[in-house]
């Protein structure tokens, strides 16, 4: 992948998702497209978007879905614990997530994924 590339872990299903990848297209930028939960990305590729997104694997859990509630809800778990769970769930993954050089962002609002678009990579 390269600097100018963009890459987006992508849910079809997800309505923030679908408008993230739009707002990529509406702008004429080549984009490699992941449906995630097909291709789930592995421990070592959750760690490298971690250190673009600057965050931990908690600030990417989606705490809204039925696999949260039943497994994790109420519970204190370290860093390398919700990357077991996010390689085991990865429906766990908050969507989507925008990759472009070394940085990336959750396009949560989906108009976040234009600071990628609008910045040098």
């Amino acid at each position: 992948m390269d600097d100018l590339s963009i890459r987006i872990y992508h849910n079809r299903r997800c309505s923030k998702s679908r408008a993230a990848c739009q707002l990529i297209a509406d702008a004429g930028v080549p984009a490699e497209v992941i449906d995630y939960l097909q291709h789930p990305p592995d421990r070592e590729e959750l760690r490298k978007l971690l250190g673009k997104l600057g965050m931990s694997p908690a600030q990417i859990v989606r705490r809204s879905e039925v696999v949260f509630r039943e497994h994790y809800a109420g519970r204190s778990l370290t860093d390398e614990e919700w990357l077991d769970a996010l390689v085991a769930h990865p429906i766990l993954i908050e969507r989507p997530i925008v990759v472009r050089g070394n940085r990336a962002v959750v396009g949560r609002p989906p108009e976040k994924v234009l600071e990628l678009l609008d910045a040098p990579a």
